[in-house]
Order: C-alpha cells, then structure tokens, then sequence
C-alpha cells in the first residue's frame, strides 16, 4: 500500500495496481526526490508523466504544488488514478487527468500553452532503451525557462539527452534519479 508522507494530505493510504505492468515508484525513491525538490514544490506546475497510481502527483498536491497534470494510457492506471483522487477528496480544479500516448498528449499540452516547473516521468524502462521522452519536451517547449525534468531509471540503464544538461543523478539502491534542465 502506497501513502502521502508529507503536506495536507500526509498519512492518506494510496490503492496501489494489481497488475505487474504498473510498476510504482518507490517509499525511497518518492522521498529522495521530494526531499531534493522540497524547496520548489509550493505553488508549481508539476506534470506527472506515466502517472500510474498517481503516486508521485498526489504526494506533489499534497505539499503545496499548485496544478498537476497526470498522464498515463493504460486504463487501469487510470481508474486507479481516479480512486485515489476522490478516495483523498483533491479537488478537480488542481488537476488534469489525460489518458493517451505520452508524446502526443505532450504535443496537445503544447497547443494549450501548458508551461510546467516540475516534470516527473517514471516511464516503462523498456522505453528508454529506444526512446528520449525529453526530446518532446524540449521540441514542444513545455519546460519553463528555469524548469527541471526528473527522470527516474534503473541505475544499470545508462540515459542521456542532447537537448538537456544533466546536473545531478541520485542514486537509491537500484534505481537513479536523473535531474535535468535547459543548458545555461
């Protein structure tokens, strides 16, 4: 079972998938990350890419994040991102949830002038051994100026991104949590 560690909602128990394909970021790996970006939290715009269980934007609400933006294409991500929502009872009007493609819903975000401080992606690590998430990012300038992307992997996957500077790379067990923003 999945919780919210800290903020208005901390203690609140997340439903978390029963279908292996959903694979949920870790206690470590979601505190390690907040603790890194506990400061740049309140009041932004955050984009929880391959959201699953809503876990990571959930716990972003919870301490102080203004909008999150939830994307997933697999149903059953869905319905459970639905249940932990209202199960918490967030209000709708801080969050959008998208079902679709990562990259095509990137595009329409785009097209709606969506800017976001803070994007979090966990994708299939299988992905990204044939595809850079970044690069739409970067293509469709949905990263504010002064804006960072965190990208969780297996640490033994070696990730880079032209369009990105890595600035730092943290390491919990097995996983990494890469940090990335726009070369200055």
């Amino acid at each position: 079972m999945l919780r919210i560690y800290s903020g208005i909602y901390k203690g609140r128990r997340l439903k978390s998938a029963s279908d292996p394909v959903v694979r949920p970021t870790t206690a470590k790996v979601k505190l390690s990350f907040f603790d890194i970006i506990q400061n740049d939290i309140r009041e932004k715009i955050f984009l929880d890419g391959f959201a699953g269980s809503g876990n990571i934007g959930i716990e972003a609400l919870s301490r102080g994040a203004e909008y999150v933006v939830f994307i997933d294409h697999l149903r059953e991500s869905l319905k459970l991102l639905k249940h932990n929502l209202e199960k918490i009872k967030i209000p709708s009007d801080f969050y959008r949830i998208i079902r679709g493609d990562f990259n095509r819903t990137i595009i329409h975000l785009s097209k709606d002038e969506f800017l976001f401080d803070i994007v979090f992606l966990d994708p299939p690590y299988e992905l990204l051994e044939y595809a850079n998430p970044l690069k739409v990012i970067f293509k469709r300038k949905v990263l504010k100026p002064n804006g960072i992307i965190v990208l969780e992997r297996p640490t033994r996957l070696k990730f880079q991104s032209k369009y990105f500077h890595l600035y730092r790379t943290q390491k919990i067990g097995t996983k990494s949590l890469d940090f990335f923003q726009y070369p200055e």
